[in-house]
């Protein structure tokens, strides 16, 4: 065979643009209308039916089950959906994932190829990539996207090998062809895998419908691979969970449950499924996309090469009624096989979202939630450490994760008034070393936090986001100096400890009674960072607060000097008693200042 290899090279590379497309594309749409996907899923999946709704429209906008996948994971993860809604959505995915197979029968197949458009596609889309406004600029790069998914796909059936004329490159795939169900099974298998290395669904069911089309393999054959595809597509989501939380990992184990199941279901009636697809197709164009493969066995080589490279009026006349023929079976096999994507995965639903409560179940026996882990073990609960999600969602996952920090930085806190308050040193020791692990932890998120933001403002933001993430930033900071205070508290309590020095009652009282102010300033700014929004009334109450402190501050200042002089308790008292009351002042300040950021992100 004159196959050389320039010729795999320009293979790889047409299926290398069919798939750049496919993900500019999405990522255009994404970008378009990133935030209101992120509402739209969070308003809507209050029920399973309407999940299944969401995960079709998304992923027939964004052309992609796989992304749809991860953005759902992702929104588990970060605490917008739960696991029983998220199923639903996946459901919907999978058949929102079968309008690609469908563009591709209706563009790529049909009398009109929408390849001989797609320059001038990127003519219209090239400007608009260059416009000042990011709508604009998404809108340009889903055109240029479509463009070269269907350039691509153009590009893929010509660089295919001539296995008409060869057939024997694929022989070894024939051997396989008449060997009943295990041939089912076998073919599955190949889908399956095709689909886990290329990572796109709709690259492999393109392929597919490439080589049903052209008589290499048989109209069932090439079914079982498209319900292997349906498997391996499951993949991505899987692999951008295994750094999130439990639940998100559940949400896409879920995905190849749902998927897994279906397939063996459908195995049972596959014969009977595939004919009556078989049947609708015949009744609509005349023609069987079963008898594809008998059909092209009465062409020879050379009447095959010319009715597809030449066109009807240089050919004879019982040529170009093969050539109709042809382009019949074609384009019967390319709307059956879309036809049994879509109504496989209609009735896989149909049948499975009765069971959302047991995948559930089934999910949560499989991947158990570890035991619960000491308070101290850091671990990022909501920003994954893999894939980044839309900016939206990124931005997002940094807000729950600041929250996350702050109810972390709060508890620190709350180990710093038992180590004030504690006399044995043994306990002592133990509490101080708590505190400073806490602080070791804290240095981490803040870095973590920070590292993962400046990630996504390495995206094309909108000025909106980028001031949402300058504001993250600032918070995320501010209660790392929280954080910090409280390490200062320890300190000086350890120093005091170490001096054996003690504090008379009234200083003890004095003390908590600023521990106190803070502690409402602290849960109220706990309260306004979980809801992101910060009142006038919000504000007049912090500054209420950091007034009340400060006056303390000062007072105590004054009364000090007065003590110290009158010798009611030592000058190293005063100065350790001091230290301590102004650390109370700095946290005011700081958590202010974090109050202040959430207000200044939303503006």
């Amino acid at each position: 065979m004159d196959y050389t290899f320039f010729d795999f090279l320009k293979l790889i590379g047409s299926l290398s643009l069919f798939l750049y497309g496919m993900k500019i594309m999405s990522e255009g749409l994404q970008k378009m209308t990133g935030e209101q996907l992120r509402n739209i899923l969070a308003v809507m999946t209050k029920n399973r039916v309407m999940g299944v709704f969401m995960g079709i429209l998304i992923t027939a906008l964004i052309q992609s089950s796989s992304a749809t996948s991860v953005m759902v994971v992702s929104f588990v993860n970060a605490g917008l959906l739960s696991l029983t809604q998220s199923i639903g959505v996946i459901m919907g995915a999978n058949i929102g994932t079968t309008v690609t197979a469908w563009m591709i029968s209706l563009f790529g197949f049909g009398k009109f190829s929408i390849s001989i458009i797609s320059i001038p596609l990127m003519g219209i889309g090239f400007p608009l990539i260059f416009s000042a406004k990011s709508k604009r600029k998404s809108l340009g790069e889903f055109i240029f996207g479509f463009a070269f998914l269907f350039l691509g796909l153009d590009f893929l059936k010509n660089s295919m090998p001539d296995l008409q004329n060869n057939p024997e490159v694929l022989s070894f795939v024939s051997n396989f062809a008449n060997m009943g169900f295990l041939s089912t099974l076998i073919f599955l298998f190949i889908g399956t895998v095709l689909t886990i290395i290329i990572q796109s669904s709709s690259a492999t069911v393109a392929i597919t419908l490439i080589m049903c089309s052209r008589g290499w393999i048989g109209f069932e054959s090439a079914a079982a691979m498209i319900m292997g595809e349906n498997i391996g597509t499951t993949i991505t989501a899987n692999l951008a969970a295994i750094s999130a939380n439990v639940t998100a990992k559940r949400a896409a184990f879920s995905h190849l449950l749902f998927n897994v199941l279906g397939v063996i279901w459908m195995l049972f009636v596959f014969n009977y499924f595939v004919d009556a697809v078989a049947g609708i197709v015949e009744n609509v164009s005349s023609v069987n996309p079963t008898e594809m493969s008998s059909f092209l066995s009465t062409i020879s080589p050379q009447e095959f090469s010319s009715i597809n490279s030449l066109p009807a009026s240089e050919l004879s006349a019982d040529l170009v009624a093969k050539q109709e023929l042809y382009h019949s079976y074609e384009l019967s096999t390319s709307y059956g096989l879309s036809l049994f994507h879509t109504l496989f995965n209609v009735s896989n639903v149909f049948i499975m979202i009765w069971f959302v409560n047991v995948y559930e179940k089934i999910c949560k026996l499989i991947i158990k939630a570890k035991a619960d882990e000491e308070d101290e073990e850091f671990q990022l609960q909501y920003i994954s450490r893999g894939m980044l999600s839309t900016a939206e969602l990124s931005i997002l996952q940094a807000e729950k994760e600041m929250e996350v920090y702050a109810n972390r930085t709060r508890k620190m806190f709350s180990i710093v008034q038992k180590l004030a308050v504690t006399k044995d040193e043994s306990k002592f020791v133990k509490t101080f070393a708590r505190i400073e692990k806490y602080e070791g932890i804290s240095n981490r998120m803040e870095v973590e936090i920070g590292t993962y933001l400046n990630k996504v403002a390495e995206g094309k933001l909108s000025n909106k986001s980028k001031e949402r993430i300058r504001a993250i930033l600032r918070g995320v900071t501010e209660i790392e100096s929280v954080a910090d205070s409280c390490h200062n508290f320890a300190k000086h309590y350890k120093r005091k400890m170490d001096a054996n020095v003690t504090f008379p009652d009234n200083l003890r009282e004095n003390i908590f009674a600023m521990f106190n102010l803070l502690e409402k300033s602290f849960d109220k700014m706990q309260l306004i960072i979980k809801k992101q929004e910060v009142t006038k009334e919000d504000m007049t109450e912090f500054i209420n607060y950091e007034t009340q402190i400060n006056e303390m501050r000062n007072f105590l200042k004054r009364k000090n000097i007065e003590d110290v002089n009158n010798n009611i308790y030592s000058y190293q008292s005063g100065v350790f008693y001091m230290d301590i009351i102004s650390e109370c002042e700095h946290m005011g300040d700081y958590i202010i200042n974090v109050v202040e950021s959430v207000n200044h992100q939303k503006i």
